[in-house]
Order: C-alpha cells, then structure tokens, then sequence
C-alpha cells in the first residue's frame, strides 16, 4: 500500500473537530503505523522474563497479556469530516497466583526490566491481598497448548483502506440521505485491532490477532411545518469481520417492507431507505396501547437478548459478585438446580458460541488461554447454564472454564465477560412472511432503539426504530410511539415461533460496559425472526 493513499487525508485528523476523549482509546498514530507488528519471537521472550520473575517471588500461577490495541475512528456530518483518529495501546498485563490470591499489575515500557519489574510487583499485590482473603482461589484446571495462534478469517484489513475512500463513501452517505428529504445526517466509520499476546505458566503461547468493524449513520428528518423530528439509525451490525462486510452482494440482502442485511451490508442503499423512512414516521399514526403479538426482526432482538437473557446469565451477577452498570440477576442458583426452571416456551433455546464467524466475541482461545466453544444455556425453554471463567468453574461444578474471561486492555484485569449469546433459529421452515399471515393483532418492529431494565434483569421495556401494524395477517401501515413492557420470564414464555435458518441474523454491542473502573467489550447476539404473543405496549408520547 503506497504511503500517499494513507496520508492524502490524515491531516484532516488534526484540522477537524475531534472526536472525544481519544486518550482512552491510547496514543495517536500514522496510519500507517497500525501496519506494524511485533515480531511472535520476542512476545514469547518478554513472556518468559515476567512468568520467570513471577515463579521466582513465590506465585503458584502466572500469565502475561501483551497487548496492542488499534482504533480507527472516521466521522463525518452532512458535508463535513468531524473527525479521523488513528489511536494506539500498547502495553503489558501480568497476573498472578500467591498464598491462594490474585495479584495484578501493567507497564507501557514493554523491556525485559519493566515486565519483570511488573511481574514481581504483581506478586507482592497478591501476597498483601492475601492477608485478608476469605478463601483461596480455586482455578479450574487449563492445559498448556504450546505455541498457537489464531486471527479473524477476514478479506480486507480496514487499516490497509486508504482514509480518502473511507470519507468519501461516508460524504456520499450523508449526500443520498440530504437528496431524499433527511435535515441532518451523521456517519462514522469504526475499526479495532486487537493484537493479544498471551502466555502462561500452564505452557500457552497464544498469538491472536482480532479484527472488528462498524459503520453506522443517524439520518434526522424535520417537518417545519409541525414542528416534529423524526430518526432512523442504520441497520448495520458491528461485526468480527474486516472491511468485506461493507460490499454487499445480492444474498447478503433481505428483502421485505424495508431492507435488512445479513453477513455483509449496503450504507449507501440502507441510507437512502432512512431517509424515506424517517419521513415516513413523521405521518405515522401514534399506536393505540394494548396487548398485541409482536413479530420482531433481528435487528431488534438482539438487543432484547442481550439485556435479558445475556446479562442474567453472567455467573458473578448470579452470585452478587456484580452489579455494576446491569445490576445482578434474578436467575439465582437455586433455578438451575431445579432443572426445570422454565425460563421460556419449547421454542426458545438460546447458546453462548466464541467461535461464530463474524461475530464480535469470536476468539479462538480467551483472556486466560483457554479454548474457546460453544454451550447450552436455554434448552427447550429450561435454564440449564450460566457463564463461568476459570476460578468460578468449580461453583457450578464444571471441571474447566468455558473460556469466557475477557479485557478490554493490557492495563486492565481479564474478568468474566459475556460471549456471543444467540437465540436459535426455529427447526421447522418459517419465512417472516408466513409468520405474519398468522397474525391477527399485532406489530412488526424492525431495529433497535431505547430501554430500560431493573437491576435484577427482571422487569423491562424496550423500544425500537421502524414499527409497522399487523392487522388480520397484513401489514397495514407504519406506527409510531411504540415501546412495549414485559418481565423476562412471562416475555420468553410467550414466545411462540421462531423463523427458520434462511431468516437468522447477528446485531450486537459494539460497546458493553461492565465493571468498576468500567470496561467494555463487544458481543454479537443471533436470531431469526420471532414472534411474541400477548406482550403489553404502551404509548410512549402520551402524557398523564
């Protein structure tokens, strides 16, 4: 790649209006930098200076994470570039086992004396943590794969796409959203690389590098006449995937009232329908509330999932070992004890997979270097499974971690983290379209949009982009003020079809906040389209 493709358009990084709070993301860069690597030879050699040191102050157990996070921001509004950013991270986390506790510590002078410098003061953490420790840490036990390596299967690494074209498809965005009636318009462009060292005194050496991308755009119309404003976000999900997924090809497009994109993803064709839309919504009549059957589309549910079945499932929210930014979980032990614990109908199995192609968790080994797969945690509507790292294993008596432990940088502790978790597509052939013949009163939501939820992950209410009325087995015309409210039991117990494989799809969270001090991570969460019966919906612009 030729350096003037990269830098015709880097110093609008410096001359545009910033994007904000670009210090937590790490150091700004070159371009052309983000193409750097570190050779695997000396990662291996500074991971044995810190386990070495570790042993030799007395640790049971130790890893080491060598980390290099990269970020690539490109954001624009209707004519204008807002912001280019091209950050990044690099650093060293070691962990460590001492007298039965953990210790940690982080350095950014990646040298053979500072890592070990690290490792020794990551061993006095532990041995001081001791002192007041309840009971040791029992960590499941991990075999030591040697060296190994993985990396995100993708076609074109975002990093190596000159900005210029990154800009002008953004600029072109927001021009077909303006041509069709939009008042306002933003686009971004976001890109991660995540190259994760890790090693461990198991005898691991695990090389991965890890790719994410998501485009994304707000289109805003206003009627001056009214004086009303409506929005239409994107339909685009962040994915584990590289630059590819922005050229759609003709199978990766489902068509229906609005068009949904599945593996890869058309901006400038789904633009062009935000912008209709949204003056659309400025006609829509406002919905009578009342009970309806709800068909939801995967860009909606993902969502739904994530809140409600996603976050009660984390084992240390079960346990109240958690409860920051989501709360703990009414999913307590004694339901998956019971084995029949009905979470949901027949219809609803939901599995946590780290391997799914071009979803945002998908790894092949975690945070603590253990192989990553895939696990049951709906089955036939009964909970049957949480989600466990390596020193909580034996609380629910696994005999290994479902490798599930995560985080966000090398200067932050790995913790248990949410993996890919999806609702499965119903086995039996079922379109979207036949699934809504079969409905007499309902409502057809299509994307994501605004909710709320309970700190015991009970008790919610969701919101969305595009709502549509179902009357008598057709789609009759576009609603708005649409938000409906359920717990999570009774919602999933009345879910009464899912659409078939044909119909699954991906959304996900780009950024999932956990943890004090908080980190993020990403997470995609499958689904078909499924169908709901009876959920309460409420008027959201109705006053009291």
């Amino acid at each position: 790649m030729k350096r003037k493709d990269f830098l015709y358009l880097s110093g609008l990084g410096m001359g545009a209006l910033m994007l904000p709070d670009l210090s937590a993301f790490g150091n700004t860069i070159d371009p052309l930098q983000a193409l750097e690597s570190v050779d695997v030879k000396i990662k291996k050699e500074l991971a044995d200076v810190a386990l070495n040191a570790a042993r030799s102050k007395g640790a049971s157990y130790a890893d080491i994470r060598i980390g290099r996070y990269l970020n690539q921001f490109v954001s624009t509004r209707e004519k204008r570039v807002q912001g280019i950013a091209n950050t990044e991270s690099y650093g060293v986390g070691i962990r460590v086992l001492a007298d039965g506790c953990w210790g940690f510590a982080a350095t950014n002078k990646v040298t053979r004396d500072d890592i070990a410098k690290a490792a020794e003061q990551a061993v006095a953490v532990a041995k001081a943590n001791a002192k007041i420790q309840g009971e040791p840490v029992q960590l499941a036990p991990q075999k030591g794969f040697g060296e190994v390596s993985w990396k995100t299967p993708i076609e074109i690494n975002a990093f190596e796409v000159p900005v210029k074209e990154k800009v002008d498809l953004l600029l072109n965005v927001n021009d077909i959203a303006l041509q069709n009636g939009a008042s306002f318009v933003n686009s971004v462009i976001f890109a991660v690389n995540e190259q994760k060292y890790f090693a461990s005194t198991d005898g691991s050496y695990i090389d991965q590098d890890v790719h994410r991308i998501y485009p994304t755009f707000n289109v805003t119309r206003i009627d001056r006449e009214s004086g009303q404003f409506k929005t239409r976000n994107s339909l685009s999900s962040p994915m584990g995937m590289g630059y590819e997924y922005l050229t759609a090809r003709p199978q990766d497009k489902v068509s229906g009232i609005v068009t949904r994109y599945k593996g890869r993803y058309d901006m400038l064709e789904d633009v062009k329908s935000a912008a209709l839309n949204a003056s659309e919504k400025i006609k829509a009549k406002s919905v009578e509330p009342g009970k309806y059957d709800l068909v939801l589309d995967p860009s909606h549910l993902w969502l739904t999932i994530h809140e409600s079945v996603g976050h009660p499932t984390e084992l240390d929210r079960v346990l109240g070992y958690e409860a920051n930014y989501a709360g703990t979980s009414f999913l307590t032990l004694d339901k998956w004890r019971s084995k029949n614990f009905k979470f949901g109908s027949d219809k609803v199995n939901v599995v946590a997979d780290k391997l799914q192609p071009g979803s945002l968790g998908a790894v092949g080994y975690d945070d603590e270097g253990v192989k990553c797969g895939k696990w049951d945690i709906i089955k036939d509507g009964v909970l049957v499974n949480y989600q466990a790292i390596r020193d909580q294993a034996h609380i629910i008596g696994l005999k290994e971690s479902q490798g599930c432990c995560y985080s966000q940088g090398w200067d932050d502790v790995q913790f248990q983290r949410m993996p890919n978790i999806s609702l499965q597509a119903g086995k039996e052939k079922l379109s979207v379209d036949d699934m809504i013949k079969n409905v007499e009163k309902g409502i057809y939501i299509i994307g994501d949009g605004s909710f709320s939820i309970d700190q015991q992950r009970y008790n919610f209410q969701f919101g969305g982009q595009l709502f549509y009325e179902i009357k008598n087995g057709k789609i009759v015309g576009m609603l708005n003020d649409v938000s409906y409210q359920s717990n999570t039991q009774e919602f999933w117990n009345s879910c009464t079809a899912v659409c078939d494989q044909s119909d699954y799809r991906l959304g996900g969270s780009f950024n999932d906040g956990k943890g004090q001090p908080s980190q993020s991570s990403a997470v995609s969460h499958g689904s078909a389209t499924t169908r709901f019966n009876g959920v309460n919906v409420i008027n959201t612009a109705r006053k009291i």
